[in-house]
């Protein structure tokens, strides 16, 4: 029996079968299950040093679109109950906010009212998150560049963060009680390089509070209790931890991290099902870059927004787009959420919930609960594979709409070679991974093969990989990508003309 379930793991899933079916096989009392889970499965969240539930409470579902019929609070209720500790939401989720205010009004956790608790407070991981890209209001206009927000009258990330806390803890209107905070502040949906451009300006260019600066410097005032920026006069600290989130562009969530050479960021939320692979992959490309780097890594859109389960391939827009069923028979949702937690570099994961149930068979929180109480590299590459190959047959593999289109393995990036004192130097940036991770690079120099180095997560830009030589380079350099099954694709340079060529 694994002692993390009431019951064995070979019951468990048949109640979950149970649950879709709608057979009543667990006992009918006047306990709900939450009355009897065992203290929830925890992991280590990145270099943070906390201990997150493998299940996160996420901020959309019915929490952001409600139907007539649900009580938005009862779900974060019910999350507290389930012992789950770690909770999500976002400026741009709609009256998700909102609802947390009135769940923590109901739970005592409004600093500053009667019968605060603190210690319950202390006890969850709270998470909100901005796509404003600008420090402070007055931005130049940016191709390909977004500074959005659900507020109105919101101008700047800092608007962005304090709209949060006014809708989580305060009045609504601006206004919040002393002690509020947020454990992680996030730079949402990161999805071009231009934006990780803006993002980091002001910390890798000259900080001027005469001219505007990007989202991360102003945070960091905020997040220090330090008025760099300006932006802080109170020298108020609103966030204890900054990250970021994304789910479409795997070099451009790589490059907001390896620019990061202050180690601001120590989250970061990203798209990771079980059809991944179809895409330009997560799972071989920022993940492993993240969790090199310490980042805590929380995944999302285990079953593609319901696509999993019959929505158009699109993203949600009203009540009517909330699934609110337990999985379906031809895919149990606990082999999709087992897919995703079978990762270990998945510290939790966020659902969003559309419905919960005193029948814990009806219940998708309570469902979805037991099924993340899951340890990694539980999955055989078999059994993987086989979730990989029944939900590529859910119409006909087009259900990330969110990803990038499939890659190939990519060539080494940016070849660079400099010769001092009779030696050489050879530098590259590293290639993206397709279908297996990156095994190594090997380098040829005018048709020879002088060696290889291995593949390692690059976690700086400012630290390239490196093939050092005892003579000087002349003449042809080509740099291998080897992945683990075997395929290459190369990059080749000629004196200060680098071309790429794939086979």
């Amino acid at each position: 029996m694994n002692k993390h379930y009431p019951v064995s793991r070979r019951d468990y899933l048949t109640l979950s079968a149970a649950a879709i079916s709608g057979a009543a096989l667990y006992p009918r009392d006047s306990c709900s299950m939450s009355s009897k889970v065992p203290a929830p499965l925890m992991r280590t969240f990145g270099n943070t040093g906390y201990k997150v539930t493998t299940l996160g409470l996420g901020g959309q579902g019915s929490i952001q679109w409600t139907p007539d019929d649900v009580d938005p609070a009862a779900i974060i209720q019910k999350a507290f109950d389930l012992g789950i500790n770690f909770f999500d939401t976002s400026n741009m989720y709609g009256p998700s906010q909102v609802n947390y205010n009135a769940a923590f009004n109901k739970l005592n956790l409004i600093p500053g009212e009667a019968g605060y608790n603190a210690k319950l407070r202390e006890s969850i991981y709270l998470t909100s998150k901005t796509l404003m890209r600008w420090g402070r209001p007055g931005w130049p206009e940016v191709e390909n560049v977004r500074n959005v927000s659900n507020g109105e009258e919101v101008q700047c990330a800092v608007g962005d963060l304090k709209r949060a806390l006014s809708q989580v803890y305060g009045d609504d209107d601006g206004n919040y009680p002393k002690g509020a905070y947020f454990d992680f502040f996030l730079i949402h949906s990161i999805t071009g390089f231009e934006e990780v451009d803006v993002l980091y300006r002001g910390i890798e260019t000259p900080l001027d509070p005469d001219e505007n600066f990007g989202a991360l410097v102003a945070l960091r005032d905020y997040r220090d209790g330090t008025n760099l920026t300006g932006t802080n006069p109170k020298k108020e600290k609103l966030i204890r931890h900054l990250g970021f989130s994304g789910h479409n562009n795997p070099p451009a969530m790589i490059d907001m991290i390896q620019r990061d050479e202050d180690n601001l960021m120590e989250a970061m939320l990203v798209s990771m099902n079980a059809n991944d692979k179809l895409y330009f992959n997560m799972q071989n490309n920022v993940m492993p870059v993240a969790r090199a780097k310490g980042l805590g890594i929380i995944g999302m859109k285990v079953f593609a927004d319901a696509v999993m389960y019959g929505k158009e391939a699109r993203f949600s827009q009203t009540p009517v787009d909330v699934y609110r069923k337990v999985g379906s028979p031809e895919l149990p949702s606990h082999q999709l959420i087992e897919y995703v937690l079978n990762s270990p570099d998945i510290d939790t994961l966020i659902i969003g919930t559309g419905h919960v149930d005193d029948d814990p068979l009806k219940c998708q929180l309570t469902q979805n609960y037991y099924a993340a109480q899951f340890e990694p590299n539980s999955l055989s590459a078999e059994e993987l594979k086989e979730i990989e190959r029944k939900t590529a047959k859910i119409n006909g593999g087009q259900t990330n709409y969110f990803q990038l289109d499939k890659n190939g393995l990519s060539s080494p990036r940016d070849i660079q070679v400099e010769t001092v004192g009779g030696k050489s130097r050879i530098t590259w940036q590293t290639a993206y991974a397709a279908d297996a991770p990156i095994s190594c690079y090997e380098v040829v120099v005018n048709g020879v093969e002088l060696g290889e180095v291995p593949h390692r997560p690059q976690t700086l830009k400012s630290k390239p990989f490196v093939f050092e030589t005892d003579e000087p380079v002349k003449g042809d350099v080509v740099v291998r990508t080897v992945d683990a099954d075997g395929d290459k694709s190369y990059a080749r340079i000629k004196g200060t003309i680098a071309r790429n060529v794939s086979n």
